[in-house]
């Protein structure tokens, strides 16, 4: 439901019921990930997109339906269809489960109260239960960027406390997620499943070296989502007019900059100087935060000295194996804007697992599983390690 908060804001300011529809479920291709929403007012307004445009007269329907008859939560199925032209289906061979309940923003002020903090760009995480025992499909539970629930249609009691405390597990990090808890006694004698919709903070991206290819790379992370910063030592070159794209410049050696800066599992560090007085004690750092993402740029003999002086440094092998180092994937880039496209590419296919071929030598659904929890950080270097080292940038720089 997070994709279209500012919308849902404006309606529950506005004291205004809607229907919403959630995808709580994807099997095979599917063009939409879980937890994307479409709602629909009293009035007929709807906002959102929950298939491209496949189910979405089904779904606007059904949505009119929940909200004329005011009763519980429903859920619906759609599948590939190809014996009626007319009938809702997904052309894309894919499964949708959909929950569509109704909305009264009068008695649920605790999801206003979220939505507003995800439309201001701050965290904010909603529960939303999915699946599970009669009269508790629907039920919400929000919970704050500071941790705090501020409240919800689920009782309060053991299973109200344990989906906030997966709620803010998920929160933290950065990822939208369906979880399942329950069948003991000490949460709920039944198990349910619980959609957590994420709004998160936007992951960061570290560029070191004001070059060319860091102007380039920082237009591109931006229009990705990434908060970018751009850091060098050399003030004639760290300005904010020579990186535009990037959210702030810092003028600071980089290790200095690092050894202060805010790193998690979501964070992507981008080493472009290709200097050793500045990328070995950067790396030395970077190797061992939790960053999801550190590369460096260089050919490859300026990879083998590098690796040789971070083992000088004290570096284990298991720490080297995380350096993506040349960055990039092998496009045959050789213009920084090819190049930041390389860069790009590789950290994509990092975060979803992906084998980094072309669709079109693959076999099976284009949309694979989705990518482990940021904070996993087990998960994450399995998730990395599956795919190739980049072939690399060599000839980008000498």
């Amino acid at each position: 439901m997070l994709n279209i908060a500012e919308t849902l804001h404006r309606w529950c300011g506005e004291a205004r019921p809607f229907a919403l529809a959630t995808v709580v479920d994807v099997r095979g291709s599917a063009p939409l990930p879980v937890g994307t929403s479409v709602a629909v007012d009293e009035d007929g307004n709807a906002v959102g997109s929950i298939s491209g445009g496949c189910v979405e007269g089904a779904v606007y329907e059904l949505c009119r339906q929940v909200l004329q008859n005011r009763g519980e939560a429903q859920r619906a199925w759609f599948g590939y269809s190809d014996e009626d032209a007319f009938a809702a289906g997904l052309t894309c061979g894919g499964e949708l489960d959909v929950v569509v309940q109704r909305i009264d923003p009068a008695h649920q002020r605790h999801l206003g109260a979220a939505l507003a903090e995800a439309a201001g760009g701050l965290p904010a995480a909603v529960a939303q239960v999915v699946d599970g025992p009669d009269g508790l499909l629907g039920a919400t539970l929000s919970v704050l960027g500071d941790g705090r629930t501020v409240g919800g249609t689920l009782d309060d009691g053991p299973v109200a406390s344990a989906v906030a405390d997966r709620a803010r597990a998920l929160l933290r990090a950065g990822r939208t997620a369906r979880v399942t808890l329950g069948g003991d006694a000490d949460t709920c004698p039944e198990r349910l499943s619980v959609l957590v919709h994420v709004a998160a903070t936007r992951p960061r991206m570290l560029i070191f070296g004001a070059v060319d290819f860091a102007a380039a790379l920082s237009q591109a992370a931006r229009f990705l989502g990434y908060h970018v910063t751009v850091c060098d030592a050399r003030p004639v070159f760290a300005t904010a007019a020579r990186f535009p794209h990037a959210d702030e410049v810092v003028v600071d050696w980089p290790h200095r900059y690092l050894e202060r800066a805010e790193v998690d599992a979501r964070t992507a560090v981008c080493v472009l100087t290709h200097d050793a007085k500045f990328d070995i004690p950067l790396l030395r750092l970077a190797l061992g935060l939790p960053a999801g993402y550190v590369g460096a740029m260089g050919s490859r003999r300026t990879h083998d000295e590098r690796l040789r002086l971070l083992r000088e440094a004290g570096l284990t092998e298991a720490q080297l194996v995380g350096l993506r180092s040349p960055i990039g994937l092998d496009l045959g880039a050789r213009t920084p804007e090819e190049t930041a496209i390389s860069i790009t590419a590789e950290i994509i296919a990092h975060t979803n697992r992906a084998s980094c071929l072309p669709l079109s030598q693959g076999t099976g659904p284009i949309h694979g599983p989705t990518a482990p929890a940021h904070g996993d950080k087990q998960a994450i270097g399995e998730a990395y390690g599956a795919v190739p080292m980049s072939a690399g940038q060599a000839a980008a720089v000498p």
